[in-house]
Protein backbone atom coordinates (compact mmCIF):
# COMPACT_ATOMS: atom_id res chain seq x y z
CA UNK A 1 0.00 0.00 0.00
CA UNK A 2 1.41 3.51 -0.92
CA UNK A 3 2.56 6.23 1.83
CA UNK A 4 0.68 9.22 0.81
CA UNK A 5 0.96 12.61 2.39
CA UNK A 6 -1.10 15.45 2.21
CA UNK A 7 -0.25 18.97 2.46
CA UNK A 8 -2.56 22.23 2.10
CA UNK A 9 -5.15 19.99 2.55
CA UNK A 10 -7.19 22.27 4.50
CA UNK A 11 -7.33 25.20 2.08
CA UNK A 12 -10.15 26.02 -1.03
CA UNK A 13 -8.44 23.90 -3.17
CA UNK A 14 -7.09 21.09 -0.63
CA UNK A 15 -10.61 20.92 0.56
CA UNK A 16 -12.48 20.22 -2.69
CA UNK A 17 -9.95 17.69 -2.73
CA UNK A 18 -10.10 15.88 0.15
CA UNK A 19 -14.30 16.06 -0.21
CA UNK A 20 -14.31 13.99 -3.54
CA UNK A 21 -11.48 11.65 -2.15
CA UNK A 22 -14.01 10.73 0.82
CA UNK A 23 -16.97 10.46 -1.47
CA UNK A 24 -14.86 8.27 -4.44
CA UNK A 25 -13.58 6.11 -1.34
CA UNK A 26 -10.28 6.92 -2.56
CA UNK A 27 -8.68 6.64 0.64
CA UNK A 28 -9.33 2.93 1.16
CA UNK A 29 -6.43 2.03 -1.00
CA UNK A 30 -3.62 3.90 0.75
CA UNK A 31 -1.94 4.85 3.78
CA UNK A 32 -2.32 8.44 4.20
CA UNK A 33 -0.25 10.61 6.17
CA UNK A 34 -1.53 14.42 6.52
CA UNK A 35 0.89 17.48 7.14
CA UNK A 36 0.69 21.07 8.34
CA UNK A 37 2.87 24.38 8.16
CA UNK A 38 1.73 25.31 11.54
CA UNK A 39 -0.05 23.18 13.71
CA UNK A 40 2.28 19.56 13.61
CA UNK A 41 1.14 17.37 16.43
CA UNK A 42 -2.42 17.98 16.62
CA UNK A 43 -4.93 15.49 15.96
CA UNK A 44 -6.61 15.16 11.76
CA UNK A 45 -10.16 17.02 12.06
CA UNK A 46 -11.07 14.30 9.56
CA UNK A 47 -13.28 10.77 9.57
CA UNK A 48 -10.49 9.08 7.43
CA UNK A 49 -9.24 5.79 8.44
CA UNK A 50 -5.34 5.97 7.92
CA UNK A 51 -2.86 4.46 10.14
CA UNK A 52 -1.58 8.29 11.06
CA UNK A 53 -4.17 10.54 13.30
CA UNK A 54 -1.49 12.90 14.01
CA UNK A 55 -0.51 15.63 11.95
CA UNK A 56 2.93 16.02 10.99
CA UNK A 57 5.14 18.78 10.32
CA UNK A 58 5.19 20.09 6.44
CA UNK A 59 8.52 21.11 6.57
CA UNK A 60 10.61 17.73 7.85
CA UNK A 61 12.47 16.68 5.14
CA UNK A 62 13.30 13.45 6.92
CA UNK A 63 9.68 12.23 7.07
CA UNK A 64 8.75 13.69 3.57
CA UNK A 65 11.76 11.84 1.90
CA UNK A 66 9.88 8.42 2.91
CA UNK A 67 7.05 9.15 1.17
CA UNK A 68 5.74 7.24 -2.19
CA UNK A 69 3.91 10.43 -3.12
CA UNK A 70 3.47 14.02 -1.95
CA UNK A 71 0.32 15.67 -3.48
CA UNK A 72 0.50 19.22 -2.37
CA UNK A 73 -2.34 22.48 -2.45
CA UNK A 74 -0.31 24.43 -0.07
CA UNK A 75 0.74 27.33 -3.05
CA UNK A 76 4.41 27.75 -4.65
CA UNK A 77 5.42 29.40 -1.82
CA UNK A 78 5.63 26.06 -0.36
CA UNK A 79 6.29 23.70 -3.39
CA UNK A 80 9.90 26.41 -4.19
CA UNK A 81 11.09 25.62 -0.28
CA UNK A 82 10.76 21.90 0.12
CA UNK A 83 10.21 20.29 -3.90
CA UNK A 84 13.81 21.19 -4.99
CA UNK A 85 15.36 20.25 -1.26
CA UNK A 86 13.81 16.83 -1.82
CA UNK A 87 14.82 16.03 -5.26
CA UNK A 88 18.49 16.97 -4.15
CA UNK A 89 18.34 14.73 -1.17
CA UNK A 90 17.70 12.05 -3.64
CA UNK A 91 14.00 11.54 -3.09
CA UNK A 92 12.72 9.85 -5.64
CA UNK A 93 8.84 9.57 -4.90
CA UNK A 94 5.86 11.28 -7.38
CA UNK A 95 4.76 14.91 -6.63
CA UNK A 96 1.30 16.05 -7.56
CA UNK A 97 1.43 19.83 -7.07
CA UNK A 98 -1.73 22.50 -7.74
CA UNK A 99 0.64 25.12 -7.96
CA UNK A 100 1.74 26.91 -11.30
CA UNK A 101 5.48 26.82 -10.70
CA UNK A 102 6.61 23.63 -11.60
CA UNK A 103 4.87 23.25 -15.34
CA UNK A 104 7.40 24.98 -17.23
CA UNK A 105 9.61 22.37 -15.77
CA UNK A 106 11.25 20.11 -18.67
CA UNK A 107 10.91 17.10 -16.82
CA UNK A 108 6.90 17.94 -15.85
CA UNK A 109 3.54 16.96 -17.27
CA UNK A 110 0.52 18.83 -16.78
CA UNK A 111 -2.29 16.56 -15.73
CA UNK A 112 -6.06 16.15 -17.32
CA UNK A 113 -6.32 12.69 -17.95
CA UNK A 114 -9.67 12.92 -19.94
CA UNK A 115 -7.20 15.10 -22.49
CA UNK A 116 -3.61 13.50 -22.13
CA UNK A 117 -4.23 10.39 -20.56
CA UNK A 118 -1.88 8.77 -23.40
CA UNK A 119 1.20 11.35 -22.92
CA UNK A 120 0.44 10.86 -18.86
CA UNK A 121 1.03 6.74 -19.09
CA UNK A 122 4.09 7.48 -21.59
CA UNK A 123 5.42 9.63 -19.24
CA UNK A 124 5.12 7.76 -16.31
CA UNK A 125 6.62 4.60 -18.47
CA UNK A 126 9.87 7.82 -18.60
CA UNK A 127 10.29 7.95 -15.02
CA UNK A 128 8.99 11.04 -14.88
CA UNK A 129 7.44 11.49 -11.26
CA UNK A 130 6.26 15.30 -11.13
CA UNK A 131 2.92 15.85 -12.58
CA UNK A 132 1.41 19.21 -11.93
CA UNK A 133 -2.66 20.51 -12.23
CA UNK A 134 -3.01 23.11 -14.90
CA UNK A 135 -4.19 26.63 -15.30
CA UNK A 136 -8.04 26.16 -14.38
CA UNK A 137 -9.22 28.23 -17.46
CA UNK A 138 -7.19 26.34 -19.71
CA UNK A 139 -8.22 23.19 -18.72
CA UNK A 140 -11.82 24.28 -18.04
CA UNK A 141 -11.25 25.32 -21.80
CA UNK A 142 -9.70 21.76 -22.87
CA UNK A 143 -12.08 19.93 -21.08
CA UNK A 144 -14.99 21.83 -22.65
CA UNK A 145 -13.56 21.59 -26.07
CA UNK A 146 -11.53 18.62 -26.24
CA UNK A 147 -13.78 16.96 -29.35
CA UNK A 148 -12.58 19.79 -31.79
CA UNK A 149 -8.92 19.62 -29.98
CA UNK A 150 -9.33 15.89 -30.82
CA UNK A 151 -9.59 16.10 -34.02
CA UNK A 152 -6.82 18.85 -34.36
CA UNK A 153 -9.59 21.22 -36.26
CA UNK A 154 -8.73 24.57 -34.22
CA UNK A 155 -6.85 27.00 -36.24
CA UNK A 156 -6.76 30.01 -33.37
CA UNK A 157 -8.38 30.42 -30.45
CA UNK A 158 -9.36 33.95 -28.90
CA UNK A 159 -11.10 34.23 -25.64
CA UNK A 160 -12.41 36.01 -22.77
CA UNK A 161 -12.34 34.53 -19.48
CA UNK A 162 -14.86 35.94 -16.80
CA UNK A 163 -12.65 34.49 -13.04
CA UNK A 164 -14.69 33.92 -10.09
CA UNK A 165 -13.08 35.19 -6.75
CA UNK A 166 -12.33 32.20 -5.39
CA UNK A 167 -9.69 31.91 -8.29
CA UNK A 168 -7.89 34.33 -6.65
CA UNK A 169 -8.19 32.63 -3.27
CA UNK A 170 -10.25 32.38 0.23
CA UNK A 171 -9.87 35.88 1.88
CA UNK A 172 -10.60 37.65 -1.95
CA UNK A 173 -14.16 35.61 -1.46
CA UNK A 174 -14.22 37.21 1.93
CA UNK A 175 -13.55 40.50 0.43
CA UNK A 176 -15.89 40.23 -2.32
CA UNK A 177 -18.50 39.30 0.39
CA UNK A 178 -17.49 42.26 2.79
CA UNK A 179 -17.53 44.66 -0.16
CA UNK A 180 -21.44 43.32 -1.02
CA UNK A 181 -22.35 44.09 2.73
CA UNK A 182 -20.34 47.31 2.72
CA UNK A 183 -22.86 48.41 0.03
CA UNK A 184 -26.11 46.90 0.98
CA UNK A 185 -25.41 48.96 5.15
CA UNK A 186 -24.83 51.83 3.40
CA UNK A 187 -27.49 52.10 1.07
CA UNK A 188 -30.37 49.53 2.37
CA UNK A 189 -32.38 52.01 3.72
CA UNK A 190 -32.86 53.79 0.39
CA UNK A 191 -34.07 50.87 -1.32
CA UNK A 192 -38.15 51.40 -0.82
CA UNK A 193 -38.10 54.58 -0.02
CA UNK A 194 -40.04 56.20 -3.06
CA UNK A 195 -38.42 59.94 -2.72
CA UNK A 196 -35.44 58.52 -3.76
CA UNK A 197 -34.56 58.08 -7.07
CA UNK A 198 -32.74 55.09 -8.56
CA UNK A 199 -30.00 57.15 -10.17
CA UNK A 200 -29.80 59.00 -6.69
CA UNK A 201 -28.97 55.45 -5.13
CA UNK A 202 -26.73 54.61 -7.92
CA UNK A 203 -24.87 57.50 -7.44
CA UNK A 204 -24.34 56.77 -3.45
CA UNK A 205 -23.05 53.74 -4.70
CA UNK A 206 -20.57 54.88 -6.68
CA UNK A 207 -19.43 57.69 -4.55
CA UNK A 208 -19.08 54.86 -1.82
CA UNK A 209 -17.19 52.62 -4.53
CA UNK A 210 -14.28 55.58 -4.76
CA UNK A 211 -14.00 56.30 -1.20
CA UNK A 212 -10.92 55.51 0.16
CA UNK A 213 -12.62 53.07 3.21
CA UNK A 214 -14.24 51.24 0.56
CA UNK A 215 -12.55 47.64 1.50
CA UNK A 216 -10.33 46.87 -1.00
CA UNK A 217 -6.81 45.57 0.79
CA UNK A 218 -6.45 42.37 -1.44
CA UNK A 219 -8.35 43.62 -5.28
CA UNK A 220 -7.12 46.77 -5.02
CA UNK A 221 -10.60 47.79 -6.56
CA UNK A 222 -13.54 47.37 -6.15
CA UNK A 223 -14.98 44.07 -7.64
CA UNK A 224 -18.88 44.43 -6.57
CA UNK A 225 -20.57 45.98 -8.89
CA UNK A 226 -16.99 46.07 -11.53
CA UNK A 227 -15.08 44.22 -12.85
CA UNK A 228 -11.21 43.89 -13.10
CA UNK A 229 -9.76 43.59 -16.46
CA UNK A 230 -6.32 42.43 -15.59
CA UNK A 231 -5.13 39.06 -13.07
CA UNK A 232 -1.03 37.83 -12.65
CA UNK A 233 1.57 40.04 -13.22
CA UNK A 234 2.76 41.37 -16.89
CA UNK A 235 4.91 40.11 -19.05
CA UNK A 236 6.69 41.77 -21.80
CA UNK A 237 4.21 41.56 -24.31
CA UNK A 238 1.39 43.37 -23.11
CA UNK A 239 -0.21 40.00 -21.94
CA UNK A 240 -0.72 39.05 -18.11
CA UNK A 241 1.38 35.90 -17.48
CA UNK A 242 -2.41 34.19 -17.10
CA UNK A 243 -3.05 35.15 -20.45
CA UNK A 244 0.50 33.67 -21.09
CA UNK A 245 -0.64 30.55 -19.96
CA UNK A 246 -3.20 29.59 -22.67
CA UNK A 247 -0.83 29.02 -25.57
CA UNK A 248 1.68 27.60 -23.44
CA UNK A 249 -0.17 25.08 -21.31
CA UNK A 250 -2.87 24.42 -24.13
CA UNK A 251 0.33 22.96 -26.03
CA UNK A 252 1.94 21.48 -23.12
CA UNK A 253 -0.73 19.57 -22.25
CA UNK A 254 -1.76 18.47 -25.73
CA UNK A 255 2.08 17.79 -26.50
CA UNK A 256 1.36 19.52 -30.26
CA UNK A 257 3.73 19.92 -33.17
CA UNK A 258 2.48 22.67 -34.44
CA UNK A 259 1.42 25.32 -32.12
CA UNK A 260 -2.26 25.88 -31.39
CA UNK A 261 -2.17 30.12 -31.32
CA UNK A 262 -4.58 30.72 -28.33
CA UNK A 263 -4.65 33.97 -26.74
CA UNK A 264 -7.14 37.10 -25.00
CA UNK A 265 -8.03 38.55 -21.72
CA UNK A 266 -8.53 37.45 -18.65
CA UNK A 267 -11.16 39.54 -16.45
CA UNK A 268 -12.26 39.27 -12.65
CA UNK A 269 -16.13 39.35 -12.36
CA UNK A 270 -18.24 39.72 -9.28
CA UNK A 271 -19.09 36.00 -9.18
CA UNK A 272 -17.73 33.81 -5.89
CA UNK A 273 -17.42 30.41 -7.45
CA UNK A 274 -17.16 28.88 -10.94
CA UNK A 275 -15.17 30.62 -14.21
CA UNK A 276 -16.90 31.67 -17.75
CA UNK A 277 -15.41 31.75 -21.09
CA UNK A 278 -16.09 33.45 -24.31
CA UNK A 279 -14.80 31.71 -27.08
CA UNK A 280 -13.99 33.09 -30.66
CA UNK A 281 -12.70 30.02 -32.64
CA UNK A 282 -11.51 29.60 -36.07
CA UNK A 283 -11.85 26.26 -37.33
CA UNK A 284 -9.44 24.40 -39.82
CA UNK A 285 -12.62 23.63 -42.19
CA UNK A 286 -16.19 24.66 -42.22
CA UNK A 287 -18.52 22.78 -40.26
CA UNK A 288 -22.03 22.97 -39.06
CA UNK A 289 -23.35 24.29 -35.68
CA UNK A 290 -24.74 20.45 -35.89
CA UNK A 291 -21.33 19.23 -36.60
CA UNK A 292 -20.12 20.70 -33.73
CA UNK A 293 -22.61 20.32 -31.34
CA UNK A 294 -21.76 16.68 -31.97
CA UNK A 295 -18.16 16.45 -31.53
CA UNK A 296 -18.33 18.28 -28.19
CA UNK A 297 -20.71 16.02 -26.89
CA UNK A 298 -19.08 13.25 -27.65
CA UNK A 299 -15.51 13.83 -26.09
CA UNK A 300 -16.53 13.60 -22.60
CA UNK A 301 -19.59 12.38 -19.96
CA UNK A 302 -18.80 15.58 -18.19
CA UNK A 303 -20.05 18.35 -21.32
CA UNK A 304 -23.36 19.32 -21.16
CA UNK A 305 -24.85 20.73 -24.61
CA UNK A 306 -26.98 23.71 -23.40
CA UNK A 307 -29.37 24.40 -26.35
CA UNK A 308 -28.66 27.94 -27.87
CA UNK A 309 -32.08 29.91 -26.60
CA UNK A 310 -33.05 32.42 -23.81
CA UNK A 311 -34.37 29.83 -21.39
CA UNK A 312 -31.87 27.58 -21.37
CA UNK A 313 -28.59 30.10 -21.29
CA UNK A 314 -29.86 32.05 -18.59
CA UNK A 315 -30.57 29.68 -16.49
CA UNK A 316 -28.22 26.64 -17.55
CA UNK A 317 -24.95 28.34 -18.67
CA UNK A 318 -24.20 30.44 -15.72
CA UNK A 319 -21.88 29.73 -13.21
CA UNK A 320 -24.40 29.34 -10.02
CA UNK A 321 -25.72 26.16 -12.34
CA UNK A 322 -22.83 24.33 -12.32
CA UNK A 323 -21.15 25.23 -9.16
CA UNK A 324 -20.31 22.34 -6.95
CA UNK A 325 -20.44 20.36 -10.02
CA UNK A 326 -18.35 18.30 -12.59
CA UNK A 327 -20.56 19.32 -15.19
CA UNK A 328 -19.37 21.66 -18.22
CA UNK A 329 -21.94 23.55 -19.50
CA UNK A 330 -21.02 24.53 -23.06
CA UNK A 331 -23.75 26.96 -25.35
CA UNK A 332 -24.13 29.79 -27.62
CA UNK A 333 -22.86 27.56 -30.15
CA UNK A 334 -23.40 29.68 -33.48
CA UNK A 335 -21.45 30.69 -36.92
CA UNK A 336 -20.32 34.04 -36.63
CA UNK A 337 -20.50 36.26 -39.99
CA UNK A 338 -16.90 37.10 -39.67
CA UNK A 339 -15.52 34.27 -41.45
CA UNK A 340 -17.43 30.58 -42.72
CA UNK A 341 -15.04 29.08 -40.04
CA UNK A 342 -15.44 31.18 -36.91
CA UNK A 343 -17.49 30.16 -34.16
CA UNK A 344 -18.46 31.49 -31.13
CA UNK A 345 -18.79 28.88 -28.29
CA UNK A 346 -19.04 30.06 -24.51
CA UNK A 347 -18.50 27.89 -21.46
CA UNK A 348 -18.64 27.85 -17.88
CA UNK A 349 -17.24 25.02 -15.32
CA UNK A 350 -16.20 25.02 -11.68
CA UNK A 351 -12.73 25.94 -11.40
CA UNK A 352 -12.39 24.34 -8.02
CA UNK A 353 -13.15 20.88 -9.42
CA UNK A 354 -11.60 20.53 -13.26
CA UNK A 355 -10.06 23.51 -12.60
CA UNK A 356 -7.41 22.55 -9.83
CA UNK A 357 -8.77 19.55 -7.42
CA UNK A 358 -10.21 17.09 -9.75
CA UNK A 359 -6.85 16.24 -12.02
CA UNK A 360 -4.87 15.94 -9.08
CA UNK A 361 -6.95 13.00 -7.67
CA UNK A 362 -7.09 11.30 -10.76
CA UNK A 363 -3.45 11.77 -11.05
CA UNK A 364 -3.01 9.98 -7.82
CA UNK A 365 -5.41 6.94 -8.77
CA UNK A 366 -3.56 6.52 -12.07
CA UNK A 367 -0.58 6.10 -9.86
CA UNK A 368 -2.17 3.83 -6.85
Amino acid sequence: MKTVGFIGWRGMVGSVLINRMIKKKDFDGINAIFFTTSQHGGTIPLNIKNKCRILQDAYNIEILSSLDIIITCQGSEYTNKIYFQLRKKGWNGYWIDAASNLRTLIDSVIVLDPINLNLIKKKINMGIKTFVGGNCTVSLMLMSLGGLFKYNLVDWISVSTYQAASGAGSKFMKELIIQMGYIYNHISHLINDASVSIIDIERKISTLMNNTNFPKKNFLAPLVNNLIPWIDKKINNGQTKEEWKGTFETNKILNTNTIIPIDGICVRVATLRSHSQSFTIKLKKDLSTDNITEILNSHNKWVKIIPNNYSDTINLLTPSSVSGTLSLSVGRIKKLNIDKNCFSIFAVGDQLLWGASEPLRRMLKLLI
